[in-house]
């Protein structure tokens, strides 16, 4: 189980095989944790599993806030911005389905969850930015965040 900031990702296929076309992970965001706004070229699935959380997807008049419940199905096209938190007292569990191109991201930012004290906040965050940049993604500024209700925390 690897820790991404907050939220944990585990590795349900290897992306191998027949399985080489796309990427299952189980995700955790547990309660209070925010996934700030962003995008990438890879689509992105998320089946709720338990709990509930706010996602930020596009909509008909814009960035719009939806609530996602257990058993609820979130679809994010690649090149779409969106974020989201878990505001609620449980954590927030997924099955994301991906691409293994974000596969391989995940597994180049995650920490394994007992490793995560060996590193500091800003050597994780410099990393994490350092790697999105190079798969090309796109993170929000804190004004755009702001301007969606996400506070991004100061270094």
């Amino acid at each position: 189980m690897l820790d991404v900031l907050g939220p944990t990702v585990e590795f349900l296929n290897l992306s191998q095989g027949q399985y080489k076309q796309f990427c299952l992970m189980r995700g955790v965001v547990p309660p209070g944790v925010t996934v700030p706004l962003h995008s990438h070229d890879d689509v992105e699935a998320f089946y709720i599993v338990s709990g509930a959380q706010e996602v930020l997807v596009p909509g008909a008049h814009g960035l719009e806030w939806r609530t996602a419940h257990a058993g609820d199905f979130v679809h994010v096209a690649g090149g779409a911005l969106h974020a989201h938190r878990n505001i609620g007292d449980e954590d927030a569990v997924d099955l994301i389905i991906t691409t293994p191109r974000l596969g391989a991201f995940f597994r180049e930012i995650g920490v394994p969850v007992g490793d995560v004290g060996r590193y500091t906040p800003a050597q994780r965050l410099s990393r994490f930015v350092e790697t999105a940049l190079r798969y090309g993604m796109r993170l929000g500024t804190a004004e755009e965040n702001a301007a969606v209700g996400i506070e991004l925390p100061t270094p």
